[in-house]
C-alpha cells in the first residue's frame, strides 16, 4: 500500500508532462498542413530534368 504513495504522483507528473507536451505541439503549430508532405508526392511533375550539361548524342558514344 505504501507503494501507491510513491506511484500516484509519478504517474500525475507522467500525465501533467505529457498533457503539456500535447498542449505545445497543438498551439505551436505542429499540426498544421499535416497533408502538404503527401500531396507533394501525388502534384510532383513527371518530366524527368536533364541535369547534364552536354546533350544526349554527346553522351551516345561513351
Amino acid at each position: 500500500m505504501e507503494i501507491l504513495y510513491l506511484l500516484l504522483p509519478i504517474s500525475m507528473g507522467f500525465v501533467l508532462l505529457i498533457g503539456g507536451a500535447l498542449w505545445w505541439a497543438i498551439f505551436s503549430g505542429q499540426f498544421e498542413g499535416t497533408d502538404k508532405a503527401a500531396q507533394s508526392v501525388l502534384l510532383d511533375d513527371d518530366k524527368p530534368s536533364n541535369t547534364s550539361d552536354e546533350s544526349p548524342e554527346q553522351t551516345e558514344g561513351r
